[in-house]
């Protein structure tokens, strides 16, 4: 039972300490089980099929149903109480992200219930009842983390980290499977376009999970068959969110938060035309050359070979782009004296972690397509566009790290006090006005420049004159002399404050950009347009199936990156 929440700190600490260890302990065996299961399937291994590994699956997805359901009915009769919230949790732009990949995984679900039904002469059981039960659980998921992701639980504490943990390791198992079919499909592919290349050496051995039966409605089995693998880009997007909205909640668990109003911070496209024009442009040049190179690659040694040059000189294009708007953004953070917020955060400390961390595997991926250019002994044309390729991704990941990790740890701009307060000042025979615009207008820029706008302030020695024309001539001198000064003031601060404006505009500009190009890389190789395995080189260096491991476990996380840095560039864009 939980101890109080008078009772003593330290008296409390270690229960919930060790019941951090153990849950952390019980998730951890329970990923490594499933991802042994999941290899032993991929590997053809004896006693182990697909039904065995769906199966573990089902049992972890019902088990994480009731622990949602019990929290959900707990939470109905406990309405009426007042619950902490971590308001830098579970934003609602990354809700309804992650409401729309849910949606396309239902489709996805959809698709494998039918392709069930056309095979379902030879395929178990389990691969109709999977899909069905995929689709509750994500239905059950979505709703809860609208509703909780923001919780900060502080009563059965102890049962409640095992709940979250097993959520979280949950949607990884459900994430390295999808990885795990996705690649497979893939790699089926790229073994047959690499005949077309000219690496006939390499043995073409298709890894074939296909029934080995007659579909009932061949058109329909053609539909579902092709389109599931064009769905599992959003399904493995989805489940990476929600395991990481997941972790935030367990990490805040019996945590203790400061209670202070959180600035909100709503996305405008105000002031954002110009990043958001050239991203557009880069969206759409990249979606035409994955189209393209899907058409061309494989067709023959001359059009694979234009395809991966093409794809080179449009990638090279857009990194330089990417590493110049970032430079451009961090060097006006070095102009700007601003203090960076360092108090406890799991949820940037998240975001920060998975930066760094997800950009490892497109690292891994550059530097052995680096050292396989230096120590390969005949090098195609194409293959030297992949040096500058593999150079640019590295140096662009720092670069962009770095300015996200220093926008989210940046302190928001609080409004400037003179601004705030506004100037009242005695003009004559204790006469009072406000002598400033409104506060909306300096703030936003919008403080009129025409004469017939200016308020009495920029016009000192005319108001003074018509406020009092019947004064004498020494009051109106003194009453000018310090209205002057006061109108010299507020100059200054409105040119510091338009400087301002005008550095947030462009970094506003920049994560705009940003964001869209992180989407536009983030389509190629989920869509299958990956020169890493269609290059050819690295396999000659490394050896086709050491290659190919290395790209199977760099590749989801490199795809994960450009996702997460769009989903924080959104955020830094909002912040701004």
């Amino acid at each position: 039972m939980e101890q109080a929440a008078g009772c003593p700190a330290v008296g409390g600490s270690y229960p919930q300490k060790n019941a951090e260890i153990l849950s952390s302990q019980y998730g951890i065996n329970l990923f490594l089980a499933g991802l042994l299961l999941t290899f032993a399937w991929a590997v053809h291994a004896v006693g182990i099929s697909k039904s065995h590994l769906l199966s573990y699956l089902i049992t972890l997805m019902l088990i994480q149903l009731l622990w949602m359901l019990w929290y959900l009915c707990r939470s109905c009769t406990q309405r009426r109480l007042i619950r902490d919230k971590d308001t830098h949790a579970g934003a609602r732009w990354l809700k309804c992200g992650i409401t729309l990949f849910a949606v396309i995984t239902l489709i996805l679900d959809s698709f494998k219930i039918g392709y069930y039904i056309d095979f379902s002469n030879c395929l178990s059981p389990t691969e109709g009842i999977f899909p069905v039960t995929h689709a509750v659980h994500t239905i059950l998921q979505v709703y809860f983390l609208w509703c909780h992701a923001k919780d900060v639980i502080q009563s059965f504490k102890t049962l409640e980290r095992f709940g979250v943990i097993h959520s979280v390791f949950t949607n990884l198992l459900l994430w390295t499977n999808g990885v795990l079919t996705e690649s497979k499909h893939q790699l089926n592919e790229h073994k047959e376009r690499l005949i077309t290349l000219g690496f006939g050496n390499i043995t073409i051995v298709l890894d074939d999970h296909a029934p080995q039966c007659n579909c009932t409605t061949t058109t329909l089995c053609s539909i579902f068959s092709q389109g599931i693998y064009y769905l599992y880009p959003f399904n493995i997007e989805y489940h990476i969110l929600a395991s990481t909205m997941l972790y935030v909640l367990w990490k805040n668990i019996g945590r203790k938060v400061e209670h202070h109003q959180q600035t909100k911070t709503p996305f405008k496209f105000h002031g954002i035309t110009v990043g958001m024009i050239f991203g557009l442009i880069v969206l759409t040049s990249t979606i035409a050359i994955v189209v393209v190179y899907l058409i061309q690659i494989g067709g023959s040694k001359i059009k694979s070979e234009l395809a991966l040059t093409m794809f080179y000189l449009h990638a090279i294009f857009v990194l330089a782009l990417m590493c110049t708007a970032g430079i451009v953004a961090l060097l006006i953070y070095r102009l700007e004296e601003r203090s960076l917020d360092n108090s406890k955060n799991p949820a940037r400390k998240l975001d920060a972690e998975l930066l760094v961390g997800t950009a490892a595997g497109s690292w891994l991926l550059s530097w052995g397509s680096i050292l396989a250019i230096i120590c390969a002994q005949g090098h195609p044309k194409y293959t030297w566009y992949n040096l500058p390729y593999s150079i640019l991704v590295i140096i662009e990941k720092y670069i962009q790290n770095l300015f996200i990790i220093e926008s989210i740890h940046r302190e928001q701009e609080k409004a400037n006090d003179d601004i705030k307060t506004l100037r009242i000042v005695t003009i004559s025979r204790g006469t009072t006005l406000s002598l400033t615009p409104l506060y909306k207008e300096i703030y936003n820029g919008r403080a009129a420049h025409d004469s017939d706008d200016i308020p009495c302030l920029f016009k000192g020695s005319i108001c003074g004159r018509e406020n009092n024309s019947a004064g004498v001539a020494k009051e109106e001198t003194s009453q000018d002399n310090s209205l002057v000064m006061h109108s010299a003031s507020d100059f200054s601060f409105c040119s510091r404050n338009s400087v301002t404006n005008n550095k947030r505009r462009i970094l506003k500009n920049i994560a705009a950009f940003l964001f869209l190009c992180n989407l536009s890389l983030w389509i190629p190789p989920a869509f299958g347009c990956r020169p890493e395995y269609d290059n050819g080189l690295e396999e000659i260096v490394f050896g086709f199936e050491p290659w190919i491991i290395v790209v199977n476990l760099a590749m989801p996380f490199s795809i994960f990156y450009r996702m997460h840095s769009a989903a924080s560039l959104f955020e830094v864009n909002c912040k701004t």
